[in-house]
């Protein structure tokens, strides 16, 4: 009987999030955010919350396993995760089986969400990200032309690959080359080589920001003198450890956090303030406040449906309008993916500098 009144007393939230793996250090950087925003709010309803933590491994079927855990053995009432595409559909389609809510942190594939009831995300989708792309290539980098260099077995690369290709050649561009590569692989000469024939005005690398910096020094060494653009997955301070200089004036999409932008609103100061006094040394980024994020808009909902309940908490989050986060505001649309801004960021003396805020049309 007293662990039934323990239970009674207690909301269980299950985080599934890359630990260990080739995603390994955008996990942490999320789940350090959940961390902060627990810590900040660790209770909901008069009730103790409880976070569950699995590591999805940057693996599919592990992803999906993890999900099943926390629902089947941990009972949870609301699931948090995750970084990676491809890791989120795995996970998304047993949450949705078992009609529990998950809150999807970065996983910015339109398909992590299509058809289902239970799966949301408080960041910005691909379609949109590769259009601020597009935009940003043609009207501040002043691009005519463009190569494309693709992690072919992520669906994150490739799907944002194409929603710039789409764009920039609706905006007049014109596509010079298109290639691929594996994840995992370390050497892109024959590709980089294959690139700089075409002398594109610019190379976009929809990758992560550890294969990214390895092609962005590869591209440097062998002359390459192109601009380089890419993505939220290159969002990460290492990028700049691992490539050097080789990422001097690098631009990129993300969400619209940085601890350095102007103008910050309250929410995002704070989360600023506390992280520090949190992880002394350490920099917050824009994955850490999707991480925050989430959490935030999960206890938001337990509180609007006054109840823990897996479904009301469900019709909460799908009504969510203008919710107050660290990355902007969100309002989740009836695709349940969230309507907010997109960040660019450049690589300035080897520090990361927030450029402008690209908003949704």
């Amino acid at each position: 009987m007293a662990g039934m009144a323990m239970a009674a007393d207690t909301v269980k939230i299950g985080v599934y999030l890359p630990v260990t793996g080739g995603n390994a250090i955008g996990g942490q950087l999320e789940l350090d955010g959940v961390k902060l925003a627990h810590k900040e709010a660790p209770t909901v309803l008069g009730k103790k919350v409880e976070i569950i933590f699995v590591d999805n491994k940057s693996d599919k079927v592990e992803a999906a396993n993890a999900v099943k855990r926390l629902v089947d053995k941990e009972k949870v009432n609301a699931i948090i995760g995750t970084y990676g595409s491809s890791l989120a559909m795995a996970g998304g389609e047993v949450a949705e089986k078992a009609r529990i809510p998950m809150v999807g942190t970065s996983c910015t594939n339109p398909l992590v969400t299509q058809g289902k009831k239970y799966v949301f995300r408080v960041c910005f989708i691909d379609p949109f990200q590769g259009a601020g792309a597009a935009a940003f290539a043609k009207e501040e980098l002043k691009a005519k032309t463009a190569a494309c260099l693709i992690e072919v077995t992520e669906d994150y690369s490739v799907g944002l690959a194409s929603f710039f290709e789409r764009n920039f050649t609706k905006n007049g561009g014109k596509i010079v080359s298109k290639l691929n590569y594996q994840k995992g692989d370390q050497d892109f000469t024959a590709q980089l080589t294959e690139i700089i024939s075409k002398n594109p005005d610019v190379l976009y690398i929809p990758a992560n920001f550890a294969e990214g910096a390895i092609i962005m020094r590869q591209a440097r060494e062998l002359g390459a003198k192109f601009k380089i653009l890419g993505g939220d997955a290159m969002d990460n301070p290492e990028i700049v450890k691992i490539g050097g200089d080789s990422v001097e004036g690098f631009s990129y999409t993300t969400f619209a956090y940085a601890p350095e932008m102007p103008n910050m609103s309250p929410i995002a100061k704070k989360f600023t303030e506390n992280w520090k006094k949190a992880f002394p040394g350490k920099d917050p980024n824009a994955l850490t406040a999707c991480g925050y994020d989430s959490y935030m808009l999960i206890l938001d909902a337990i509180k609007r449906a006054n109840s823990d309940d897996p479904e009301k908490i469900t019709a909460a989050i799908a009504a969510t309008k203008n919710f107050p986060g660290v990355t902007g505001n969100t309002t989740i649309n009836a695709s349940h993916d969230a309507e907010k801004s997109v960040g660019i960021m450049q690589i300035k003396n080897g520090k990361r500098i927030f450029l402008t805020v690209v908003e949704p049309k």
